[in-house]
Parts: C-alpha cells; sequence; structure tokens
C-alpha cells in the first residue's frame, strides 16, 4: 500500500476500505468523513457501489424537521380527506441504504438525538397529531464534516454510534500523485470490488479467540478511550474485514486494520511504557549467542497486544497527538459548549429547533404549516366543510436557539520579577483572541492581581484599540494575592453570566500565594484563602483553565487547578500564540 507523508496509512485507501466494510456490516454504523472535498465523493460511491443495486441513498437537508426525518402527517391529502393521512419519514425511505448528514458539525444536538435513537433501536416510533407510526429501518450514516477549528465537530451523541472517524483534508487527489489513485496498479493495497451481496455473512465468520478480545480491549484501555462501542466497532470491523478477504477465521491483520481505523482516531492519551517509562538497561557484557552447528533458531513473535497497539501508535494523526499532549478537549466533554457559548431558548430568531402548542404574541411567532398540520386530522368531526376550523390546541409557535456570548477573563499574575515577561505574552493571547472575536462573538476581559490586591484593567470588550491601551502601561512587581484575583475573576464571571453572557476563566500564575484575602503577608493564609477562592470558582460551575508558567510547575498550580475544576495546563515557556493555542483548546473542552 502507499502511503501518505510519514509512513502513515494511506489516508484514502483507508476510507475506501472503512467504507467497503460498512456496506458488509452495516452494524458499523457509518463514517464520518472530515475535510476531503471531492475524495468524499469517491469514498461514498465506494460505500455505495458496494450495497445491493437499487439501496436508496438519501441526503438530508440542513434543517429538516420532525415530520421529515421521521415521518408524519401528509398535510396535502389529510385537508383533502378531512382525515389523517401519514407519510414515510427520511431515515424509514433510507431502509437498506444510506443517510448522507452534509455539514455535521452544525447539526442540532435535537436532531442527532433522534437519529442516534433511530440507530440503536433500529425502529422508528411517531405518536402524535392523531397518528401512530411505527416501522423498521436500517441505514448507514455518512456524516461530512466540514470543520475548519478543532471545535467543530459533529455532534457527539451521533458521532459515537458511527465507527470510522476519517480526516480526509491532508489527503489530496490522486490526481496530483499524493496517494492512492482508484485506478493506481496497487493491486494488494484494496481487496477486489465486491458488492455486499455476493460476500458471505458476518455470522460465517468463526468467533475470535480470546487473544483477539484481550488485544482489542487492552489497546482501548491504553488509549484512553472509556466508550464501550469502540472495540465492539473494532471487532465487527475485524469480522467484517475476514469476510471481505474471503476467510472463515479472523487474524492478526484484521485486527490491526480495525484497531488502526477506529480505535487510534478516538485516543485520548498516549500509552505509558512499562517500568514507568524507564527501559530496562542492558546487561554489561552480553554472553554470546550459542550455536548448535546448524540448528534453525526461531525468535519468539511478540504478543499480539504489543503488535495491536503498536499500529493504533503508528496511525495517531498529528493533531491527535498534540490533542493528547495537552492542548487538547476532554473526554466525555462537548466541543463546541465553551467556544459557542451556553444555548439560550428564544422565539424570535436563531437556529430553528420545531415547534410547540401554544399562542403567538409577546415575540412569539405562529408557525402557519404546523398549525394546519394539528388541525387537519379533524376537520370532519368539526364539519367545516371547505373551510378550515382551527381550534386553540391546534396553534402552533415556532421555536428558536440562540448562543450566548463569550467572555474569556484572564486572570494575570502580575507579581515578582518575571512579570514583564509574563504580562508580555498576555498581551499577545488578548489581542490574538480578539482578533477572533468579531467572527465568534467573544469578548475578553484583564483582571491583573500584585502587590496586596487584584484590578480590572480590561473590562469586557471587544475593542482590540482599547484593549492595548489598557495593556501598554501595566506595572508589575510585589507580591502573589492569589485569592484576590481569583476573587474578582470570579466576581467578573458572574457578572457576565447575569447579563446572558457565558464565562471563562482564564488564571495564569505559578500558584504560589504569599498574599491572604485580608491583605497580609502570611504565605499559610493566603495559601489557604486561594484554595477557598479557587474552590469557589468550581463550586459556582464556571468554566475555567489554568495555566502554570513557573519555571518549574509545582503541585500547588494543579491543586489549585483541580479546587476550579479547571483544565490544568503547565506552560513555562509559553509565548503568546502557545497561550492562545492552549486557551482555544481549553474552551474546546
Amino acid at each position: 500500500m502507499s502511503e501518505a507523508g510519514g509512513g502513515s496509512p494511506d489516508v484514502l485507501a483507508d476510507a475506501r476500505i472503512a467504507a467497503q466494510l460498512c456496506a458488509i456490516d452495516p452494524g458499523l454504523g457509518g463514517l464520518v468523513l472530515r475535510g476531503g472535498g471531492s475524495l468524499r465523493d469517491r469514498v461514498m460511491a465506494e460505500l455505495i457501489a458496494h450495497l445491493p443495486e437499487g439501496a436508496p441513498v438519501r441526503r438530508m437537508p440542513g434543517h429538516i424537521d420532525d415530520e421529515r426525518l421521521l415521518g408524519g402527517i401528509d398535510l396535502t391529502a389529510t385537508l383533502a380527506r378531512g382525515a389523517a393521512v401519514s407519510r414515510t419519514g427520511l431515515l424509514a425511505e433510507a431502509d437498506g441504504g444510506v443517510v448522507i448528514v452534509p455539514m455535521a458539525e452544525r447539526l442540532s444536538d435535537a436532531i442527532a438525538a433522534r437519529i442516534a435513537a433511530v440507530i440503536d433501536t433500529g425502529q422508528i416510533v411517531v405518536e402524535r397529531d392523531g397518528i401512530a407510526l411505527r416501522g423498521e429501518t436500517r441505514f448507514i450514516v455518512v456524516a461530512l464534516d466540514d470543520g475548519v477549528e478543532p471545535d467543530e465537530r459533529p455532534p457527539t451523541a451521533l458521532a459515537e454510534r458511527l465507527a470510522f472517524w476519517i480526516d480526509l483534508s491532508d489527503a489530496r487527489s490522486p490526481i496530483s500523485g499524493a496517494t492512492l489513485s482508484l485506478e493506481s496498479d496497487d493491486a494488494d493495497a484494496l481487496p477486489e470490488a465486491r458488492s455486499a451481496a455476493m460476500l458471505a455473512p458476518i455470522g460465517w465468520v468463526s468467533e475470535p479467540p480470546d487473544e483477539a478480545l484481550t488485544a482489542i480491549a487492552a489497546t482501548a484501555a491504553a488509549l484512553g478511550i472509556d466508550s464501550a462501542r469502540a472495540p465492539i466497532f473494532a471487532l465487527r470491523a475485524a469480522r467484517a474485514a475476514a469476510v471481505l478477504a474471503g476467510r472463515e477465521a479472523i487474524i492478526e491483520a484484521d485486527i490491526v486494520l480495525a484497531v488502526r481505523l477506529i480505535l487510534s482516531p478516538r485516543a485520548t492519551q498516549l500509552p505509558m511504557a512499562p517500568d514507568d517509562q524507564q527501559p530496562e538497561p542492558p546487561p554489561a557484557e552480553p554472553p554470546p549467542p550459542e550455536s548448535d552447528g546448524g540448528a534453525d533458531e526461531q525468535t519468539e513473535p511478540a504478543p499480539l497486544e504489543d503488535v495491536v497497539l503498536a499500529a493504533a501508535m503508528a496511525a495517531l494523526p498529528k493533531d491527535m497527538l498534540a490533542r493528547i499532549a495537552g492542548l487538547g478537549s476532554r473526554r466525555g466533554a462537548s466541543p463546541r459548549a465553551a467556544v459557542a457559548g451556553e444555548r439560550r431558548k428564544s422565539g424570535a430568531r436563531g437556529r430553528p429547533m420545531g415547534t410547540r402548542a401554544g399562542v403567538p404574541g409577546g415575540g412569539l411567532r405562529l408557525s402557519l404549516i404546523d398549525t394546519l398540520r394539528a388541525a387537519a386530522p379533524w376537520q370532519r368531526l368539526r364539519g367545516g366543510g371547505a373551510r378550515i376550523r382551527i381550534g386553540r390546541d391546534d396553534l402552533r409557535i415556532r421555536r428558536f436557539e440562540t448562543r450566548a456570548q463569550v467572555v474569556t477573563i484572564f486572570a494575570v499574575d502580575a507579581s515578582g520579577s518575571s512579570a514583564l515577561a509574563r504580562l508580555a505574552e498576555a498581551k499577545g493571547a488578548v489581542e490574538l483572541l480578539l482578533a477572533e472575536a468579531y467572527v465568534k462573538r467573544a469578548e475578553v476581559a484583564l483582571v491583573a492581581f500584585r502587590g496586596t490586591a487584584a484590578e480590572l484593567l480590561l473590562p469586557p470588550t471587544r475593542s482590540l484599540t482599547r484593549a492595548r491601551r489598557a495593556l501598554a502601561e501595566l506595572p508589575g512587581g510585589g507580591g502573589t494575592p492569589l485569592a484576590a484575583g481569583l476573587n474578582a475573576a470570579r466576581a467578573l464571571a458572574e457578572t457576565a453570566r447575569g447579563r446572558g453572557r457565558t464565562p471563562f476563566i482564564v488564571v495564569l500564575t505559578d500558584g504560589r500565594a504569599n498574599i491572604a484575602a485580608d491583605g497580609t503577608a502570611v504565605r499559610a493564609a493566603a495559601e489557604a484563602d486561594a484554595s477557598a477562592a479557587a474552590a469557589q470558582i468550581g463550586a459556582a460551575g464556571i468554566a475555567s483553565a489554568f495555566l502554570d508558567i513557573s519555571a518549574r510547575p509545582r503541585p500547588e498550580g494543579a491543586a489549585l487547578a483541580l479546587a476550579m475544576r479547571a483544565r490544568y495546563l503547565p506552560l513555562p515557556r509559553a509565548d503568546a500564540a502557545a497561550m492562545h493555542a492552549a486557551v482555544r483548546s481549553a474552551q474546546a473542552a
């Protein structure tokens, strides 16, 4: 197989194999394809080509509603007959085929949850507006991820149910000669193209040995994967790979392929080396090899668990390594929560979120189509003749969802001899964040603490000129009133939250407090007050990050971050760009 950059597996070839495995076993759920442009079309064509002839392919509209997604009232037929007439939804229409989800990074959590529920149960259940629909459906989902920023990802509820997460951003078109061409002469790179209908069923493959199950589970644990779906998907993918190759049993190559395609993209940590990462020292005088005069000697093969883990490590993409190293999102966290701001319900503007029963007025808008749909099944009983009679219970109003503005609050330690360097870094990070504020509707504030108190230098603003003016002559030196700085940042965050904004606190310090909250220079009291202030931030549920800038990070900083429930980022030599990247990644957590 040809390789794309640095010895990593060919991304396009892996995507094509993943598409074939999904066609063999739809229980794999489908694929998340990030970036890639026209290469995604090639992967989707590969998937469709391996499905049975005539398999349906449905492309989901961006603002689909529940009626179109799951099924519901056929408004035209219902009004004509005066009785409820149902229609089939998109997911039912895709039974045995493919559902393509464009711009999956913008998919609402509500729609993602409905799709996820159908994937889990294989059934569609609709009971509303006088109708009851039940039906079975199985389909493969292809989620097209056009996100640019690290925080722009499909909803977790959907992505976790799709086995393959493939980033085609760095893969170039075969026309440019960078990756494997679909018509290349690498005959052994991909299995022979055969439709799923021509292959033996998954049940034809014998049960995997215990060694294979142990290797998959151990690799998932070593990579920090806490989802039970991932190792299950890996096992199903290994069995599908055996079917694709025409084998009756799973071999090592099938397990390596499955782990590389499924577990590697989900990794959240680097595996630890045995014995605390200390390699075993070689013997001082290794004995010479013994020979019995021509007898064949065989080296004992490496355990399957080690082979599989090595394959998974080799397939970790570069951005994943950076995320694992400490600049990425925490596992289990929503990747869009902090950056985009909290969700707020609105009756007038924002992302459409369906309708609900209610009376328009006071800023609430009537949804005429949904009102007619609710009234249509009852027209014969109401005896309206050619007229449509609408009652109060039929009225439907529109629902919208908006995102609150984000306020990033820097709490900067301006004490000590290194204050100037720290403040210079903070100034650069603030200016970089402000450059993004115009497009992300974010604001930045700055609190500096030095001497015996904290000072609000920059109230929440999006003005780069105002920020530069406020930061131009910031003094430094003196003690470290860390408790005062944390309390000031918390007060500003609570004020921002009261005004409908989402606060995010970034603390920049070495964590060594020596000035108590009352201004006295008693280290023990200062440390106790700082711990109490940090705990108050954590109890308030304010998202935060703790950047430890000491030359050698000490336990004090990690303990304060734990009390704040903040992401701890030791950055002893961080410049403005590194600090900016750390803040953005911590916000994505």
